[in-house]
Parts: structure tokens; C-alpha cells; sequence
């Protein structure tokens, strides 16, 4: 039971540090902007910048793990994002930010990959539902306390205080992962480079597609063919996976199944409309509420009190039923909570926010103590690193296009209504991309307010009709097949 109770914690100290460095650094950025002379785009940055890598090398870090051994992986990415985490907290300038960030990105990605290996190695039956519970929990506890942490310490110390947390939250999740027990695929199989680099590759432009349009626009050349370039590489890592067969990085033939393509396609339901809250949302509230910091991390307890404790019921909820019921649910909760943003108002009152946010965050909550295990669950154990690679980095890709994407969504929505007010197209981009990081220009703060909120009522519609579809097909391709016994 001790080595059980020390795993548990290694990797659950290590989880929690990674929403913190995204819902840490969002809360941070308007002061970080401010104080560093950073430009919007730049600004921008600090968001992508860690987005772009940690989606992209997931499963990278899966597949080194499964042949280098787990825990050695998740040690490399705790120090990663502690040592980087300490950069940024000294950097004199938003381009050493940029920088470390993205280093930070690749540490985050080894921490994720690794940790749920670590995890489907070192454990089964009951108590793999148990530890899987306590994982989603603590990136809950990450998620819940961190904008309000954030918040109080913006205030109280500055913004380099938060990523001087993420430091230390670093050191102690690396002692607690030194006594995690090793473990690798006994096959060691050959590195797949070139699976690697395709994989990579394609979400790597799939994240720059998105940053670039919400620099250069849709249609911009440079947007275009990275929107090109993405599909291509990730079909061409097809390819080179299904003709490497046994050899292979990923066995891609487990697409076919319905379940497992279900399970990992969960995160594009579930996570992409949380992360966009989390973001922008904080910044909503300050620029255009006028809020605190802190005032705004506290409006968002709705939405990120249930990811703390939920996590745990949902692991029990799922024995008792299945684990269909509660994704299937969970992804239901989340629509309802997405089409009740279209009563969003900056000025509105505590229970008027928590009208959305409680069946939102109440969804979110009951999928993350599922989620992992579902996908690791649906492989070999030997393959765990993989598997769990393949999940987080659709989990992580999803956030990053979520985060670039909705920045350029919000803001062309909002620049579009100040055109309509008179203003040249490249101010109203500008203001409103300033608005979107929560710095409403006081001018324009009517027109912005305006604006801003009806881009989120918009955003609203759309994410809850990517739930309510996910909602469909997760009930339909988790059906229990005939002579399957369901989880």
C-alpha cells in the first residue's frame, strides 16, 4: 500500500503544477503585458508559445517513455517546467518569456505523457480507478485554486510571484517522483523517428495555423498553408505507421474501434470551451466588469470548485453505471452550461455567472475522473505511454486551438461591432485585441463592453453544439457490443 500511496502522490504533485502554469500565466498576462512594454501580439505569445509545444509533443514523450522508462521522463519534465517556470519569473523582457515558455510547453508535455504511464503500469482493477480519480483531482485542484491564487498574489506581489510558485510547486513534485518505481515496455522497441517527426510536425502547424490567423487573418498565405501542411503530415504519419506495423510508435489500426477513437476524442467536447473560460474569461471580467483580479478569480468558482471534487465521485459513479453514462453526461452538462453564456453580462451579479458556470464546470469535473483511465484502459499496459501520449496530446490539442482560436474568434467579433461604430479596421483590431487580454481602452469601453460580450454569447452557441454532438456520439460508439462486457 505505501508504494501505491507513493505513486499516487508523484504523480499527482506533478499533475497539479501543469493547470496551474496555464490558468497562472492567463491571470498574470494583463500585468506581465503592462509592466514589460509588450505589444498585443507579443503578449499573445506568452499564451501560444507554451500552447504550440505542449500539444505537440504528447505523444512524443509517450513513446520515449515507454522505451527510456516512465518515471525518468516524468523527472526531465518536472525539471523542465520548474527550471523555465524560474526563467520567466527574471526575465527583463516578453521575448525571453516567449522562450521559456515554450521550453516549459515540452516539459509539461513529458510530465502529462509520463504520469499517466506511470500510473497504468503501477496499477489495476479498483485502485486504478482510485488513482485516476486522485489524477483528475489534482488537476482540478489546479484548475479551482489556480486564478484565485494567482489573482491574490498579482495583487499582493507581482505578477513573477506566480511563475516563482510553479517553481517551487516544481522542486516538490520532483522528490515526490524520484520514489515512483521505474518502468518501460520490456520489448524496447526501435525509436520511430520519422512517426515521430510527422506527428510533431502536422500538430505543430495545426497550432501555428491558429496563431497566425488571428495575426494575419484566415486567409492570409502563411495561414493557409499551414492549414494545408497540418492534415498532410498527420495522414503521412498514418502512412508511415500503418506500414511499420508492429514497429510502430502508435498502433494507428486502433482508430477503427469506436471506443477508443470515442475516448480520445473526448477532450475536443470537454476541455476546448473550459480552457477558453479559464483564459478569457478573468480578463473579460477585469476589463470589461472592472473587476480585481481576485474578485474575478472568485467569480469563477462555479466553474472550477466542482473540477476539485468531482473527479473522485465520477471514478465511483463509473464503476456503478459505466463509464458511457458518465461521458455522456458529462458532455450533456457542458452544452447546457455553454448555451446559458448567452446570458453572460460583464456587470452581472455572482449568481447570474454561476448560472453557466456551475453545469459547465459540474461536466468538466465528472469527465476528468474518467478520462485518463478510458484511454489506457483500452490498450495493452505495455503500450501505456503511448496511449496516454495519443490522449493528452488530442486533450492538449484541443486547449491550444482552443486558446488561439478563440482569441482570434473574440477579437474579430469585437473588432466587427466597433467598425460598425465608425472606427478604422486596424484600430478596432487593435483595442480589441487588447480588450480580449483585459485592457479595455476607456474611450471605447461602452462599444468594447458591448462588443466583447456578444462575442462570448456567440462562442456560447458554438461550443455548446460541438457538446451536444459529442454528447450523441460518445453514447453511440460507447454502446456495449455484443458479447463485450462494458467497463
Amino acid at each position: 500500500m505505501t508504494g501505491f500511496r507513493l505513486t499516487v502522490a508523484a504523480v499527482a504533485s506533478a499533475g497539479a503544477m501543469l493547470p496551474f502554469s496555464v490558468t497562472g500565466a492567463a491571470v498574470a498576462l494583463p500585468s506581465m503585458a503592462a509592466h514589460l512594454g509588450s505589444s498585443v501580439g507579443a503578449a499573445q505569445w506568452m499564451l501560444n508559445a507554451f500552447n504550440v509545444t505542449f500539444s505537440a509533443l504528447p505523444l512524443a514523450a509517450g513513446g520515449l517513455a515507454d522505451r527510456f522508462g516512465r518515471r525518468r521522463i516524468l523527472l526531465i519534465g518536472v525539471a523542465l517546467v520548474g527550471t523555465m517556470s524560474l526563467l520567466v519569473a527574471l526575465a527583463p523582457s516578453m521575448a525571453l518569456v516567449d522562450a521559456a515558455r515554450a521550453v516549459q510547453g515540452c516539459g509539461a508535455a513529458a510530465v502529462l505523457a509520463s504520469g499517466a504511464a506511470v500510473l497504468a503500469q503501477a496499477t489495476s482493477g479498483r485502485r486504478r480507478q482510485l488513482a485516476f480519480g486522485i489524477l483528475g483531482a489534482s488537476f482540478g485542484s489546479g484548475l479551482a485554486v489556480g486564478p484565485l491564487v494567482a489573482g491574490a498574489l498579482v495583487e499582493e506581489a507581482g505578477w513573477r510571484s506566480v511563475f516563482l510558485l510553479v517553481a517551487a510547486m516544481s522542486g516538490l513534485a520532483w522528490l515526490c517522483a524520484t520514489r515512483a518505481p521505474e518502468s518501460r515496455n520490456p520489448a524496447r522497441p526501435a525509436l520511430d523517428l520519422l512517426g515521430l517527426s510527422t506527428f510533431t510536425a502536422g500538430l505543430a502547424c495545426l497550432s501555428f495555423a491558429f496563431v497566425r490567423a488571428a495575426d494575419a487573418g484566415w486567409t492570409a498565405p502563411s495561414t493557409l498553408l499551414l492549414l494545408v501542411a497540418a492534415p498532410a503530415l498527420v495522414v503521412l504519419f498514418a502512412a508511415v505507421e500503418i506500414r511499420l506495423a508492429d514497429r510502430a510508435m502508435f498502433d494507428v489500426r486502433l482508430f477503427r474501434r469506436p471506443e477508443f477513437l470515442a475516448v480520445v476524442c473526448q477532450p475536443f467536447t470537454v476541455t476546448l470551451g473550459f480552457v477558453i473560460l479559464l483564459i478569457y474569461l478573468p480578463c473579460y471580467l477585469q476589463g470589461v466588469g472592472d473587476r480585481t483580479t481576485s474578485a474575478s478569480g472568485l467569480l469563477l468558482l462555479p466553474l472550477t470548485a466542482p473540477v476539485l471534487v468531482l473527479p473522485l465521485i465520477a471514478g465511483r459513479l463509473a464503476a456503478r453505471t459505466s463509464v458511457r453514462t458518465v461521458l455522456t453526461g458529462a458532455s450533456a452538462l457542458i452544452a447546457v452550461g455553454a448555451l446559458l453564456l448567452t446570458t453572460l453580462r460583464g456587470d452581472g451579479s455572482w449568481p447570474a455567472l454561476a448560472l453557466p458556470l456551475l453545469p459547465f464546470g459540474a461536466g468538466v469535473g465528472l469527465a476528468f475522473g474518467v478520462m485518463d483511465n478510458a484511454a489506457v484502459s483500452t490498450v495493452p499496459v505495455e503500450n501505456a505511454g503511448a496511449a496516454a501520449g495519443i490522449f493528452n496530446t488530442m486533450r492538449i490539442t484541443g486547449e491550444s486551438v482552443a486558446t488561439a482560436g478563440a482569441a482570434a474568434l473574440l477579437t474579430t467579433l469585437t473588432a466587427a461591432r466597433l467598425q460598425h461604430s465608425g472606427l478604422p479596421a486596424d484600430t478596432a483590431t487593435r483595442i480589441a485585441g487588447q480588450a480580449v487580454q483585459g485592457q479595455a481602452a476607456g474611450a471605447h469601453h461602452a462599444a468594447l463592453a458591448a462588443g466583447l460580450t456578444g462575442a462570448f454569447h456567440t462562442l456560447g452557441v458554438a461550443l455548446a453544439a460541438l457538446s451536444a454532438l459529442g454528447a450523441v456520439l460518445t453514447h453511440l460508439a460507447l454502446a456495449p457490443r455484443r458479447g463485450h462486457v462494458p467497463r
